[in-house]
């Protein structure tokens, strides 16, 4: 697993029947990733999730990947 980046912004477009993700890093590092709508409604359940939680304190760090 590579190191975590802290995340500068994200760009997201239609291409096709996909959907482009482009996660730029602050260090100036971008990632392009291509994902189906489903995938990209999964990814937004999983963040309201996150935003809907008690945030944890002693929390340090993304989780591990799945």
């Amino acid at each position: 697993m590579s190191a975590t980046h802290r995340l500068a912004r994200i760009l997201a477009t239609r291409s096709g029947s996909g959907i482009e993700l482009a996660l730029a890093t602050e260090s100036g590092q971008t990632l392009k990733v291509l994902a189906t709508p489903d995938q990209i409604d999964m990814l937004m359940d999983e963040l309201e999730d996150i935003l809907n939680s008690p945030a944890d304190p002693e929390t340090d760090g993304p989780p591990a990947a799945a």
